[in-house]
């Protein structure tokens, strides 16, 4: 069973994520236009679960599932869309998941959402604050119900969303 943990912010993710990086542009090479670093992991003194967030943005979507057995190969779980028209998505490492890569195509939407989430919590660090602080309170009183976790942080997470909609990356 999955525990959900969140954890303090480790200076370690960054490099995590850039040994990562360098595996995905092994596999997909020139398909992949920028990757960046999403979600809490990539902002410096957010407690977050310990799983690196990825968003490559590629060339052409309908390409990604010609690279499939190459990212089986080093340990990727096959998600698809996983209920987000557009994306292909795919986790690595079970139970206790390491990697999550989240691919759009240049210009999809998601890609500003995802960054302007990532930047407005970088330039607001009470609003990081208080974000870590809902995670860590929601992990303590569903330690295995990732589900309730992830629904008790929509409202804030909506919250932030709006608000970073309108800042400039």
């Amino acid at each position: 069973m999955r525990k959900v943990e969140v954890k303090p912010y480790d200076e370690q993710w960054g490099p995590m994520f850039e040994e990562e990086s360098r595996r995905l542009f092994e596999i997909f090479g020139s398909e992949i236009v920028e990757l960046h670093h999403i979600g809490s992991t990539s902002v410096s003194g957010l407690q977050a679960k310990p799983i690196i967030d990825m968003m490559p943005v590629v060339k052409d979507i309908d390409r990604i599932n010609d690279y499939n057995k190459a990212m089986i190969a080093i340990g990727y779980e096959l998600k698809g869309e996983n209920g987000i028209v557009g994306r292909r998505y795919f986790q690595k490492g079970g139970d206790h998941r390491t990697h999550h890569v989240h691919m759009y195509a240049q210009g999809d939407s998601e890609i500003k959402r995802h960054l302007a989430f990532r930047e407005y919590l970088r330039a607001h660090p009470e609003v990081a604050r208080k974000y870590g602080d809902v995670k860590v309170e929601l992990s303590q009183r569903f330690p295995y119900d990732i589900e309730s976790y992830i629904k008790g942080k929509e409202q804030l997470v909506s919250e932030i969303d709006r608000k970073a909609k309108d800042f400039e990356i």
